[in-house]
């Protein structure tokens, strides 16, 4: 018979009430724990937190500051309109998740409800837009659009729109169409996404969820100033959400003014003769294809010789940057990125790669001279020069005999260059080059006169361009080889024996390639601002310049003032000797050389201007025209591809442009009058402590009062068409009153 304790339990049911008793007693003491944890320890940071569950936010958002040509002229401002917006929270709070209500507004606003109902989704990798790309707790833009008769049936009405406000806001304004719109220069706003508010939590310039950022152009690159500061007010509240007492207020910071170098007037000039030339491009025949050109794309710029400053820089084709404003419709963005679009949104003068044809012949004749050759030696312009069996032709068969550096400049002679390769080519070992580094002068002096990298230029995503060397041919054959010995045919079509010759040896610097890449074709590509860089070098004197667009940043009430100032970046490989054979040379091309019957009549002894043109083969494509241009104060390059040759399809348009600088008639005069911009301008716009702006007063603006109250001289500068140019819409105006920006309050929990 088992003995049983008095108390009724046997050892075993004793180990288990202690083994309950120490599990009791271990949560308790883990209880314990986290509770001086929470009060004790961390007491005062939860306590802190916790009474923010009952501070609501105001935010006052901060008016964006401008951007302003040279003279003053705003062209990205704001202007105060009526905005409808709706809250995503409130409306998920309805069963319906808000859709009755949306579909009622949208009849109010004139709309459809599907494109409401597009504007409040947010975005994803599988959401098309138009949809939210910023934070879900931010009221959404529906229109800024609105009537004040529509305003007005929201507001009386608001028991029917829960969820949804409409209020004065500042909106931002470009100049759009038929104006000076300089459209990818200047950007674009959209709103702050959560992931980029996380990123700027801990930096120096934090973001709300009521913010825009510039997503391009400058309002992208000098986004930090622009933006200013938002003000906040922050609300004591009960839990039934009535105000009790207010808590703390930072009042909202103006963003800064930014000053541009980009001339407005000087801009429309160039938009429109850009466009002009492509039009005209394109009603011309090509003779090699059988059909009108197709002129699909172009860029020009229009820079500061002596200090790198933009003027004026283009790219077609181009599109109404307002288009973005208050949120982008599908059939807009649509236009801008679909595979028929033509990619407006690029800014080809930046981000355009082409090969440069024979305005790569600066960068080559600097090589000849660095390799050894002498300037004035003669060297045979040939019709044609052959390697092997393969024969390289001159332009339409030309012959000039033995001539000069300089003359074969002027009449562009691609024999020449290509016996001056082909020299070089085989004094570095040929194909399979001798032990010890190839002296490759040709493509050394292409990275010395800055191709292969960015300029530098204040303008997100610039491209690199490509100068094809040993390295690059390397690297390019071990990513494609396979490819190419898949596809390659000896006995194939051209382009399968071009992919069967790159399989066998597309590592190795091949004769031809050094041939072709002499006159700036094969695969060499640069960009316009870079050809802007290097002509404007050859220009100056042989100072390489940072491209610059802001000019200085200036503080809302005008105050503080922020120079940015021209950037050296190096000197060309060249002496002043070559500089000067180089310059007579181009001076040649205008009188004499290829682009002379373009430039007939032009006044060259008051206005000295110097060009190379280039007409560059690309395989299925139509050629290329590439005008490079300088005078003693700007350079001005155009480039329009699928046009034909570099002076044919944008000769008569970089000559009037220089027209509209130095307002050189018709008939060659020169009335100083009409001239946009003869000199560089070096002096800044006033802000005053209003917010109004006052241009300072410009040579070849003559009869203008600069400094003339804006109250008397509202008009944005950009209205009138100047005596020099066939262009309207580029306004000679110099003052300018802001228009009134007024922000609107937003509740954020």
């Amino acid at each position: 018979m088992t003995n049983i304790p008095e108390t009724g339990r046997t050892p075993r049911v004793q180990i288990r009430l202690v083994v309950i008793q120490i599990l009791v007693l271990s949560l308790l003491g883990t209880l314990g724990g986290r509770l001086w944890y929470l009060q004790i320890r961390e007491g005062a940071e939860y306590q802190k937190e916790a009474s923010g569950n009952h501070v609501q936010q105001v935010v006052d958002p901060a008016v964006r500051g401008d951007i302003l040509d040279a003279r003053g002229v705003p062209i990205a401002d704001n202007e105060t309109r009526l905005v409808v917006s709706a809250s995503r929270t409130d409306l998920l709070k309805q069963k319906d998740d808000g859709k009755a209500v949306l579909t009622k507004l949208a009849g109010v606003l004139g709309m459809k409800p599907e494109e409401v109902m597009q504007k409040v989704r947010l975005c994803d990798a599988k959401t098309p837009q138009p949809c939210w790309n910023g934070s879900p707790y931010q009221p959404i833009p529906i229109t800024d659009e609105a009537t004040p008769k529509q305003a007005l049936q929201i507001r009386e009405r608001a028991e029917d729109f829960p969820g949804v406000t409409a209020e004065p806001e500042a909106v931002r304004r470009y100049a759009g169409p038929g104006k000076s719109n300089t459209s990818q220069v200047l950007g674009y706003l959209s709103p702050v996404t959560d992931d980029e508010i996380q990123k700027a939590k801990d930096t120096d310039s934090p973001y709300l969820r009521s913010d825009m950022v510039g997503r391009s152009g400058l309002e992208r690159q000098y986004d930090k100033v622009l933006r200013g500061k938002a003000g906040v007010t922050r609300y004591e509240v009960d839990n039934l959400g009535r105000v009790i007492g207010k808590a703390r207020s930072d009042a909202a910071e103006s963003g800064s003014n930014l000053v541009t170098s980009i001339d407005s007037r000087v801009q429309r000039v160039a938009e429109y003769e850009l466009n002009k030339a492509m039009k005209k491009a394109r009603e011309q025949f090509d003779k090699i294809t059988g059909e009108n050109y197709k002129a699909d794309s172009g860029a020009v710029v229009v820079m500061e010789a002596k200090t790198g400053r933009i003027v004026a820089m283009a790219s077609a084709p181009t599109y109404d940057p307002n288009v973005w404003v208050g949120g982008i419709s599908a059939k807009d963005y649509k236009a801008l990125t679909g595979k028929h679009s033509d990619y407006p949104l690029l800014n080809r003068a930046i981000q355009g790669q082409a090969a440069p044809g024979s305005t790569f012949k600066v960068v080559s004749t600097a090589a000849a001279v660095q390799a050894g050759y002498e300037w004035d030696g003669g060297y045979p312009c040939t019709s044609s020069y052959s390697v092997g069996s393969q024969v390289f032709k001159n332009f339409e068969g030309e012959s000039f005999g033995p001539i000069s550096l300089g003359r074969a400049l002027e009449v562009s002679c691609d024999t020449v260059f290509y016996g001056l390769a082909d020299r070089e080519w085989k004094k570095d070992g040929g194909i399979n080059p001798k032990k010890g580094e190839p002296k490759d002068y040709f493509f050394k002096t292409a990275h010395q006169f800055g191709l292969g990298k960015e300029t530098g230029i204040d303008l997100p995503n610039e491209v690199t361009g490509r100068v094809p060397d040993r390295q690059w041919k390397l690297d390019y054959w071990k990513a494609n080889k396979d490819a190419w010995c898949k596809s390659g045919k000896k006995d194939g079509s051209y382009v399968e024996k071009i992919a069967y010759e790159n399989c066998l040896e597309g590592n190795k610097m091949r004769e031809g390639d050094e041939i072709n890449y002499s006159i700036g074709q094969g695969d060499t590509l640069v960009t316009p601002i870079q050809e802007a860089v290097i002509y404007g070098a050859v220009a100056n004197g042989g100072t390489i310049y940072e491209p610059t667009i802001g000019k200085a940043v200036i503080s809302a009430d005008g105050k503080t003032v922020q120079e940015i100032k021209p950037r050296k970046k190096g000197r060309l490989p060249v002496s002043q000797a070559t500089l000067n054979g180089m310059d007579d040379a181009f001076a040649g091309v205008i009188t004499r050389g290829t682009a002379a019957w373009k430039f007939g009549g032009w006044p060259q002894d008051k206005i000295p201007l110097h060009a190379k043109t280039g007409t560059a083969e690309v395989y299925g494509k139509q050629t290329t025209s590439w005008l490079a241009t300088y005078s003693k104060d700007y350079t001005v390059i155009m480039t329009i591809a699928q046009a034909g040759t570099g002076s044919g399809a944008s000769g008569e348009a970089v000559r009037n442009i220089y027209s509209s600088l130095y307002g050189v008639q018709g008939d060659g005069s020169i009335d100083n009058k009409n001239a946009l911009l003869p000199k560089p301008q070096k002096s800044l716009p006033k802000v005053r402590t209003d917010g109004t702006i006052a241009a300072p007063k410009i040579t070849g603006d003559p009869g203008k009062d600069a400094e003339a109250s804006q109250k008397d001289n509202p008009t944005n500068g950009d209205d009138q068409q100047p005596a020099t140019s066939p262009s309207p819409g580029t306004g000679n105006s110099n003052t300018r009153r802001r228009p009134r920006r007024r922000g609107s309050r937003r509740m954020l929990t």
